[in-house]
């Protein structure tokens, strides 16, 4: 049978470079960060700290959530083709955005009610994306005014989010005052013309804000410091409307107009002296049309499948729009990224940009400003590595020849 390996007793001397202990964490959440190696893993923590109704608002979907659930699964049928041997020592994952660099072709979507995921709200978000260079979109449904997010974060690059109101007066206000505070570009919602049906927010009887019920207190009671933080801060209200009492659906009936159409494009652009960008676009020939309308940029979206259910994929629509609007306006993608390879997949096929909503979301419920850091931290990692190992050293080098999109 050959000799055998005779055993022996390892020396102190060889276990020594074997032992690395981590040095302890002592506070929760920065170990509970620390320990997250992708948007998944925040996912998970933010589930475990966050009350069901408030963390279903975030991660759920519009009917049976199939436009939820095709958005990423799009993601998973991507197919990279790296080139090798190529000297990627040195990586640029910067990007041109409107006419001004982004660390990374990521922006932060717009997010409603984000006081309600974690009591920093979007002011801990905008700090974050300050601190990466990259732009940060407030929602005309936040729990923050365009005013006081500017004079807390004042250097972050800041887009304002506009739903068309039935109050047309009303949509002027808030576009003239993200105007006076300093906003760069206004992104218009158009596929909004009613709430699309929410059917967790429906079981779990979810209200804006959370209305204290025998299951939310059973529920508070296993997570007591999410309850302590809500009821300690300055009350929940949507900073565009001096109060509200019952469910975003709702709401979005009562103030969305569905009588919007391209007539009020125009009256925007006659109102709005920045970039104006149109999110919510869904077919090439609505981009076509768009692009005519003299906006600047627009968002293949879905709204993350929260609106219409059974609705287009915009990873599957974004060649079809990037070809129909022929350079002419630049295009971003949102609806299902939850990495940096998906954000550099989304480039490859033609995009300038991904917008990133739900995963940082997920790490504002997992730990306030610093879990929306660690999100932005995995993504530029991610993003860069997957740059390297496509032997990509800048993003002008992610070209559709770079990605196969397999059949489903």
């Amino acid at each position: 049978m050959g000799d055998r390996l005779r055993r022996r007793i390892p020396r102190p001397a060889e276990l020594a470079p074997l032992l690395r202990p981590r040095r302890p964490q002592l506070a929760g959440a920065r170990r509970r960060l620390a320990a997250a190696a992708d948007v998944a893993d925040l996912r998970a923590v933010a589930r475990r700290r966050t009350p069901r109704a408030v963390f279903d608002y975030t991660d759920g979907g519009a009917g049976e959530e199939l436009s939820l659930a095709r958005n990423q699964a799009a993601f998973r049928r991507i197919e990279f083709r790296p080139s090798v041997l190529r000297d990627v020592s040195s990586v640029d994952t910067s990007a041109s955005l409107l006419g001004e660099v982004s660390a990374l072709p990521i922006a932060l979507a717009p997010t409603g009610f984000t006081r309600m995921m974690h009591h920093e709200g979007e002011t801990a978000v905008a700090r974050a994306a300050a601190d990466h260079g990259v732009p940060y979109t407030l929602s005309t449904m936040g729990t923050t005014a365009a005013g006081p997010l500017a004079a807390a974060v004042p250097g972050v690059r800041r887009w304002f989010q506009l739903y068309l109101w039935r109050d047309r007066a009303r949509s002027r206000d808030l576009v003239l005052s993200a105007a006076e505070a300093g906003y760069e570009a206004l992104m218009l919602t158009v596929d909004t013309p009613v709430a699309g049906p929410r059917l967790r927010d429906v079981r779990n009887g979810m209200t804006i804000p959370p209305a204290l019920t025998a299951r939310t207190l059973l529920d508070g009671a296993l997570r007591p410091w999410w309850w302590m933080n809500l009821l300690t801060t300055p009350p929940l209200e949507f900073a565009s409307l001096s109060q509200w009492q019952g469910t975003a659906a709702d709401l979005g009936n009562l103030m969305f107009d569905p009588g919007a159409t391209a007539e009020d494009v125009a009256w925007l652009r006659e109102v709005w002296p920045g970039r104006l960008i149109i999110k919510g676009v869904q077919t090439a020939e609505d981009a076509r049309v768009m692009a005519g309308l003299g906006v600047d940029a627009l968002v293949v979206s879905n709204h993350g499948g929260r609106q219409l259910d059974r609705a287009p994929v915009p990873l599957e629509e974004l060649p079809a729009v990037v070809r129909a609007v022929d350079g002419a306006v630049e295009v971003y993608l949102d609806g299902g990224v939850r990495s940096g390879a998906d954000a550099v997949a989304a480039v490859c096929l033609g995009a300038t940009a991904v917008l990133v909503g739900r995963a940082y979301l997920y790490g504002l419920m997992a730990g306030g400003e610093a879990g929306v850091r660690r999100v932005l931290d995995i993504l530029s990692t991610e993003v860069r590595q997957t740059m390297q190992l496509l032997g990509a050293t800048s993003v002008k080098d992610l070209t559709p020849d770079r990605v196969r999109l397999r059949a489903g």
